[in-house]
């Protein structure tokens, strides 16, 4: 390795880090939205997790694989629906993306499999309903994925669930 490529490896090094998330958004054909409830954190989420950016997976890529492990659906995301800027508070800031999952027929919701490892139950919410299940700027991110989704418009971006304009 030259100096030069030392120096630079070194400057990657010294960066800061930045998590990235990535969910899918599914919703039955009431339109109520499909959450599931960690056993590691309060409040509901969507289905999705971290992007295991070591090993090169993308955020699509990542929303599809925790979204086979946590829920045991294998679906591919469809659009790209939001992306949140989530500032830190005592970690790095996180990079949310939510895909859209579609709207799945019944018969997919009866074969969902939970990872019991780490979820406790699912249940399908009104959007009307999800102030009561989703805390902070996840409430406001779906909302704005929902927004996208019924609007037929374009990716929202946000920061800390607030859009930007």
């Amino acid at each position: 390795m030259t100096t030069a490529d030392a120096d630079y490896a070194a400057y990657i090094a010294g960066l800061p880090r930045v998590l990235a998330g990535a969910a899918c958004l599914f919703r039955d054909e009431e339109g109520r939205v499909l959450l599931v409830e960690p056993n590691y954190r309060k409040g509901w989420a969507l289905p999705g997790g971290t992007v295991e950016s070591e090993t090169g997976e993308s955020p699509r890529q990542g929303a599809r694989r925790e979204t086979s492990e946590e829920i045991g659906l294998d679906v591919t995301p469809g659009r790209l629906l939001a992306v949140d800027w989530v500032r830190g508070a005592g970690r790095p800031p996180i990079v949310a993306y939510v895909y859209d999952g579609g709207v799945l027929a019944p018969e997919r919701f009866a074969a969902i499999r939970l990872q019991e490892e780490e979820l406790l139950s699912w249940k399908l919410v009104a959007p009307g309903e999800l102030g009561g299940y989703l805390l902070g700027p996840l409430e406001q991110r779906v909302r704005a994925a929902l927004d996208v989704v019924v609007s037929g418009g374009g990716t929202v971006e946000l920061e800390d669930g607030e859009p930007v304009t």
